[in-house]
């Protein structure tokens, strides 16, 4: 019902976004792969999104990218995962990191996510298995490349001292395929300004 929503973002509450669409504020769920992407209050939005009518709720979630909805999607038709647990999911690893945790079939990394026990897990890896993944080798090697490129200069930030929030702010200013060593750099410079 509600694909897409462009509009002023006036609010930031983990794991919850108000977004101003002309007057109307909808009030998003995302990942926390989405949020870090966001920019900052006041600033325009775009978001895909999917809606959910249940019987005691109207909610919507939101996505930076379709590749995060459509595993979302994936993720809500498979028995027991609901949309919280898919949430959390997207939450705790990302869209390329999932795809090959189902293609190397290892429940041990879906376990990690809070929430997630062994069982749901092997669940997971069944129901996704040929559905997530399948266009991995394509592009799996340059997104994981950028991906853990990204997670390495967020962590040397924060071990330098920079909280979390600072430190996505500073990789999002960052060119991209960029290296580690020259993020790193770049990451100190805006974030000394």
């Amino acid at each position: 019902m509600i694909g897409k929503l462009t509009g002023q973002l006036l609010e930031k509450n983990p794991p919850q976004i108000l977004v101003d669409c002309h007057g109307v504020g909808y009030e998003v769920d995302v990942p926390m792969s989405t949020f870090y992407q966001l920019p900052a209050t006041g600033q325009a939005v775009s978001l895909l999104t999917h809606f959910v009518v249940r019987e005691d709720a109207q909610i919507l979630y939101g996505f930076a990218t379709a590749a995060e909805r459509e595993a979302f999607r994936q993720l809500i038709r498979i028995s027991g995962v609901g949309p919280r647990t898919a949430l959390s999911v997207l939450s705790g690893m990302s869209v390329t990191e999932l795809a090959q945790a189902v293609t190397a079939q290892e429940a041990g990394r879906i376990v990690k996510v809070p929430g997630i026990g062994k069982k749901t897990a092997e669940r997971l890896l069944l129901e996704l298995k040929g559905k997530l993944g399948a266009d991995l080798p394509a592009l799996g090697a340059a997104a994981s490349a950028v991906g853990d490129a990204a997670a390495d200069i967020q962590q040397a930030l924060m071990a330098l001292g920079y909280n979390e929030k600072d430190a996505a702010a500073a990789l999002k200013a960052l060119p991209a395929g960029v290296g580690v060593a020259e993020g790193i750099k770049l990451a100190l410079k805006a974030l000394a300004r």
